[in-house]
């Protein structure tokens, strides 16, 4: 439905009470050239910092570029897969997520710092929803252009990139790519990932 978009009043089909930024929660790809004002973004960030972490070792960083800095959000961009940087392009705001892959209190490696990050990058997304914003996760990023463009420490991995933004009518994406943004989401289910007693035991639930 090119030129039409089920905005917020989209929803997802789920099946049991889950809070409305869940419920609303996805990853559009057309975004509108508004810019994200500093306090909405102040709140989104305040938002991944609270997320748990291991031994409260807070690894997540967040190197954020803004659409109305072409001097920032240029090389952003450019570290972005061609697919990706089509769209990107028109989004507020965007954010290369790393996680600090050491403990700072002993230099020995963390296994978790991923999770954790992942963990702050998702309360940023829902607290998105609750300002009315979007936002796209991206795996397809060049880590190593990343880290030199952005000055990414060695200790420092490259996680992920987020486009933040408001949603636009879609006119300007292709039909095949408009189609993919505006179908129907589904995911599986709880049957097929919540197991008990063993796994592959599905759970009894509901």
């Amino acid at each position: 439905m090119k030129g039409t978009r089920m905005s917020e009043a989209r929803k997802n089909p789920v099946e049991f009470d889950v809070p409305d930024c869940i419920e609303r929660r996805w990853s559009p790809i057309a975004y509108s050239a508004e810019a994200v004002d500093a306090a909405t973004l102040a709140a989104l960030f305040e938002a991944a910092r609270w997320a748990a972490s291991c031994f409260n070792e807070q690894p997540w960083r967040f190197v954020l570029a803004r659409r109305d800095d072409a001097e920032r959000f240029g090389p952003m961009l450019d570290c972005l897969v061609p697919p990706n940087r089509e769209w990107a392009q028109h989004a507020g705001a965007l954010v290369i997520v790393c996680a600090m892959n050491e403990f700072g209190r002993n230099g020995k490696p963390n296994p978790h710092a991923w999770f954790d990050s992942g963990q702050a990058t998702t309360q940023l997304m829902l607290t998105a929803v609750h300002h009315g914003l979007h936002c796209r996760a991206m795996g397809g990023f060049d880590a190593q252009k990343a880290r030199e463009l952005l000055q990414i420490p060695e200790q420092a991995d490259p996680v992920c990139a987020v486009a933040i933004g408001r949603l636009d009518d879609g006119s300007r994406l292709e039909a095949g790519v408009a189609a993919r943004d505006q179908a129907v989401r589904d995911r599986h289910s709880l049957d097929e990932i919540v197991f008990e007693g063993s796994f592959g035991s599905s759970a009894k639930l509901g």
